[in-house]
């Protein structure tokens, strides 16, 4: 059993884009006729450009293989160029072809992903969801505290336990930086209102994307440790892990990162450095599911615990949740609300998801099939990334 094919699809998302503005998937196929499907997580280049060097590493270093020669595969694409380190958007593409050759093997054997991953040690997930807003909102949700406590107490309703917001201001090129007394007093002001609307009933994910130097990180979770969050997420940028080691050892909240770490390299300087206890690998970019796996196997011996990233599409949470099935340090899975909307309208059958917790299909592979006619539907057909920031300076 051979990879003899790929296909590349850049699907738009609607307005207002949650899980980002496109999601990139890839359709490998072998030579008997089996494919398997994966996602490409954020490159920062246009699709358009992505697509090109997806089909290029396909070509050098996946072809012809088997779709089970993962560690082969794997460090070959590292190496290419003579890089042998952490790189990103090499890292993303491989990250979208390896899902689907586990996805092929999964079809192949007629196993889903997590028997061939050591099998299930639970057969759910507790998930979380972002504050999302909703087109009846009279104001910003991310911008206002009643309306931010309020949503929360609804999430809290359908069955969620986790809720996940980021008041402490817009994130710049020129992060990691000293926020301000107003964004201090606007961050305790959310997590106030919102435990007093959840209770007990729900925990509170604060985020902040790598937005502080160490210093203001400390200040402000001090401020926020009488809430009681679950997790103080990326307080500083993912570059350095010992100086986010500095807020670790500053705050009783729990640190938590790694979106935007690749490889296991790079998280396993987060666990020497004690940076965090929380490690929340995208699997769309960190190297795929099997070098997720040895991540979290790393985690587990410095009893760190995993809860996977996820601001994209469908495909990548399916592999997730095959993954944190298998993984005995699992905490908790990010979830875009329930996973219906386009997150289910893209693919044939939606993601499983009940009063606050997510469910593999127990069918071969990931469980899951694009519905390509609703994906040759939404073409994305804009210039911007899937996510962007602020590139300038401002008045801090």
């Amino acid at each position: 059993m051979k990879l003899s094919d790929i296909k590349v699809y850049t699907v738009a998302t609607p307005a207002p884009h949650f899980g980002g503005r496109y999601w990139i998937f890839v359709k490998l196929t072998t030579a008997c006729g089996i494919d398997g499907i994966g996602e490409v997580y954020s490159p920062p280049f246009h699709p358009s450009v992505v697509e090109k060097m997806i089909e290029d590493v396909f070509e050098r270093n996946v072809k012809g293989n088997a779709p089970s020669e993962i560690e082969r595969m794997y460090r070959n694409v590292y190496s290419t160029g003579y890089s042998q380190r952490p790189d990103p958007t090499l890292m993303s593409i491989f990250s979208g072809i390896e899902t689907a050759c586990w996805d092929i093997q999964g079809k192949a054997l007629n196993r889903p992903v997590y028997d061939l991953l050591g099998g299930k040690v639970r057969d759910r997930l507790r998930s979380y969801t972002y504050l999302y807003p909703k087109p009846e909102d009279k104001t910003n949700v991310y911008a206002d505290s009643d309306l931010a406590a309020e949503r929360a107490a609804e999430y809290v309703a359908q069955g969620f336990t986790g809720i996940k917001f980021d008041p402490a201001g817009p994130y710049t090129a020129f992060d990691g930086r000293f926020i301000n007394l107003e964004d201090m007093d606007r961050a305790e002001t959310f997590c106030r209102k919102i435990r007093e609307a959840v209770g007990s009933k729900a925990d509170l994910l604060f985020g902040t994307h790598g937005q502080m130097t160490p210093a203001s990180a400390i200040r402000l979770a001090q401020r926020l440790e009488k809430y009681e969050p679950l997790w103080f997420e990326e307080p500083t940028p993912p570059d350095m892990p010992e100086e986010m080691a500095l807020v670790a050892r500053g705050t009783k909240i729990p640190v938590s990162t790694g979106e935007r770490l690749v490889s296991k390299y790079e998280f396993s300087r987060v666990l020497q450095n004690r940076a965090a206890s929380i490690l929340q690998f995208a699997v769309g970019r960190v190297g795929g599911i099997w070098e997720a796996k040895k991540i979290a196997g790393m985690a587990e011996t410095f009893y760190a615990q995993i809860a996977p990233h996820l601001y994209c599409g469908p495909v990548e949470e399916a592999a997730n949740i095959h993954l944190c099935l298998s993984t005995p340090n699992f905490l908790i899975q990010e979830s875009i609300q329930d996973m219906r909307s386009f997150h289910g309208d893209v693919l044939k059958t939606p993601i499983k998801w009940e009063e606050g917790y997510l469910y593999a299909h127990d069918a071969p592979g990931l469980g899951i099939e694009l519905n390509e006619d609703v994906i040759t539907a939404n073409p994305y057909t804009d210039n911007d990334l899937h996510l962007e920031f602020h590139p300038y300076d401002f008045d801090f």
